[in-house]
């Protein structure tokens, strides 16, 4: 699917199930990562993120727009358009659209490093998948001071 049928079936979804037009525009965004889609306030234009199409199919794409488009409407309509508002939440369950867009898989490489520390008075070991200044914390059991033992590459 291109932006041009995305555009085609915004429209389509937009009058069909909303019965009223969308007049802005509609586009792929590959430089959405942790959300499906996302509605400008400024523009009113939507963004979908062409992952969710790839990976979950038609339908959940179609959640998704019906989403962007409770925002579109209710806000053009100057009535409550975000997530908390009670007219969002009935809007969006009338016309069956989804609350969260469902998660993508893990793009990630699967193996990461784990640094492993030590304190220097009880010996207590400790993994943490993110390096830190050894010389600003202290063991959280004994108050002693702590020192990297080794970095391991987890698969």
């Amino acid at each position: 699917m291109n932006d041009f049928e995305l555009q085609k079936l915004v429209e389509f979804i937009s009058v069909n199930d909303f019965g009223k037009p969308f007049k802005h525009k509609a586009y792929f965004n590959p430089r959405l990562r942790t959300t499906g889609g996302r509605y400008s306030l400024t523009t009113h234009n939507i963004d979908i993120n062409p992952k969710q199409f790839e990976y979950h199919g038609q339908g959940e794409l179609e959640k998704i727009i019906k989403h962007e488009l409770c925002h579109y409407h209710l806000h053009l309509e100057k009535k409550g358009y975000m997530h908390k508002d009670d007219d969002f939440k009935l809007l969006l369950k009338q016309v069956g659209g989804t609350r969260f867009c469902k998660t993508l898989p893990n793009t990630r490489s699967s193996s990461s490093k784990v640094h492993i520390y030590e304190c220097r008075k009880c010996g207590v070991q400790f993994k943490r998948r993110r390096q830190f200044d050894t010389s600003k914390y202290v063991c959280g059991k004994c108050k002693g001071r702590i020192k990297k033992v080794v970095t391991n590459l987890v698969r």
